[in-house]
């Protein structure tokens, strides 16, 4: 627990890219908050991939060795909760947490990834991350050549049909209702063997979140190892929407290259500035928003 309350940067979530913003500043001799709740979006997910000197390693095992790596450098401080609210005082930002503790700064970097919102099929919830994925990239390569479902419609589900045939030719399509594609997407997924199942799916059949079958309205069940989906999300709360950050028409906050939102002062990295979903890229991020900001407050410095 801090016992400070006046910091150079504030960084609103302490997982993988508020941890690698932290650290570029730490080292940069900031003084640093990192608020944080500990309950990142793949808490869940078995392994981690794509992120070369971690591969395989649970995202818990990497996040742990970040903090400690963190916590050598001494400007650097956490505090365990969530924040709520953020305003800009003066030439401070004023960040209050549901405890009641309020700290300031002269930056702020949003990290909070996002919230992804569970549709209302039983035990999607429980496979989430570890047999009903999102992303290729990072989930792929273990659910090669084996027989696969992609939970969508329209331009989202030809969209993942085209790049999950990379990865298994036995592919499934449930569009949870009446289909939407075009004339020309219908007739490129027959063409490539690949079928179009319109039925209600009301449950995914699974065993400690390893999928077994899908459960239809109609009683019916189809077996599968894996279902690639993509659900909706939210923000963890309204502190961009607090502050005035523009979003994207993908309801992620609008930054530029360098990890600037539209309000000056304030920076954002990770999944809730890009749809990138991936560990490496959001350590990347991180890196990014950490030195530039620094770079900033040198120029307001000198």
């Amino acid at each position: 627990m801090t016992k400070n309350n006046t910091f150079d940067v504030i960084i609103i979530g302490g997982s993988y890219s508020g941890l690698s913003a932290a650290m570029a500043l730490g080292r940069a001799l900031r003084n640093v908050l990192v608020i944080d709740s500990g309950k990142p979006c793949n808490r869940q997910t078995p392994h981690s991939h794509n992120f070369i000197t971690q591969e395989g390693k649970t995202p818990e095992e990497i996040s742990t060795v970040a903090k400690a790596q963190v916590a050598q450098y001494p400007t650097v401080e956490f505090y365990h909760g969530v924040a709520t609210t953020a305003k800009k005082e003066m030439e401070a930002f004023v960040i209050a947490t549901q405890q009641n503790k309020s700290f300031r700064a002269k930056k702020l970097i949003l990290a909070m990834g996002i919230k992804d919102i569970m549709p209302n099929i039983a035990g999607f919830k429980e496979c989430w991350g570890i047999s009903v994925i999102h992303c290729p990239y990072c989930h792929g390569y273990e659910v090669k050549h084996q027989k696969t479902g992609i939970l969508a419609n329209g331009d989202i589900a030809f969209h993942y049909a085209q790049l999950i045939r990379n990865w298994t030719k036995d592919l499934t399509v449930f569009t949870n209702g009446k289909a939407t594609f075009t004339l020309e997407q219908a007739q490129n997924l027959a063409k490539h063997n690949i079928p179009i199942i319109e039925k209600e799916v009301t449950a995914v059949k699974h065993h400690e979140g390893k999928l077994e079958q899908l459960v239809f309205q109609d009683g019916a069940t189809f077996s599968l190892k894996a279902v690639y989906a993509r659900p909706e999300f939210e923000h963890h709360n309204d502190i961009p929407e607090q502050l005035g950050c523009e979003v994207n028409e993908q309801g992620l906050i609008k930054v530029d290259a360098f990890q600037k939102t539209s309000i000056d002062g304030v920076f954002s990295c990770g999944d809730m500035a890009s749809p990138f979903r991936a560990v490496s890229h959001a350590v990347a991020s991180g890196t990014t928003a950490g030195a530039i900001l620094n770079n900033e407050m040198t120029q307001d410095e000198f």
